[in-house]
């Protein structure tokens, strides 16, 4: 059974509900991105004027401050803002973002930006994923590195966990 999150409403995702949702079926939500904060996080407007921020699962894109994180921004950016999009998330954070598969006319945003070099397949997470998807991603994420797209490009690229980790 899919949700509509717009029938939720706000008090669920602004109050302590926000434990992870693992388990229970897939929800979504259609809006328009109208924020990017980096590679992997960005901001939906849904009908009724509410705002949710999305993570993008399954990927890690580097950090702002770290090499091609202005790069992956900018790339999502391309690929969703000002885009209706469709959220497929079961999940949310510890920060309150809702963590999910995003969609602009049925393609998979979150796969572009591995495959465009600009975002590791974040394979610490990679179980909440489906087995097509973590095949899906893993070998986008083996085409990038083999043709040095993106932040491949880099002779030895640093992983954002372990940047946020030696921070």
């Amino acid at each position: 059974m899919i949700l509509a999150l717009q029938a939720i409403g706000s008090a669920v995702l602004t109050s302590a509900f926000l434990w992870p949702l693992t388990g229970l079926h897939a929800a979504e939500l259609t809006g328009r991105v109208v924020s990017i904060a980096d590679g992997d996080t960005l901001t939906v407007l849904v009908e009724g004027r509410q705002q949710y921020k999305i993570r993008l699962a399954g990927i890690d894109a580097p950090e702002r401050r770290q090499a091609f994180g202005e790069r992956a921004r900018q790339h999502l950016s391309e690929l969703a803002f000002g885009q209706t999009v469709q959220v497929e998330w079961n999940k949310a954070d510890r920060y309150g973002r809702v963590i999910g598969k995003v969609r602009v006319s049925g393609r998979d945003v979150n796969l572009d930006m591995v495959g465009a070099g600009m975002a590791w397949h974040y394979k610490a997470y990679a179980t909440e994923q489906s087995p097509r998807d973590q095949n899906t991603y893993g070998a986008a994420e083996s085409a990038a590195r083999r043709a040095k797209r993106g932040l491949w490009r880099d002779a030895d690229p640093l992983a954002p966990w372990e940047f946020r980790r030696l921070r």
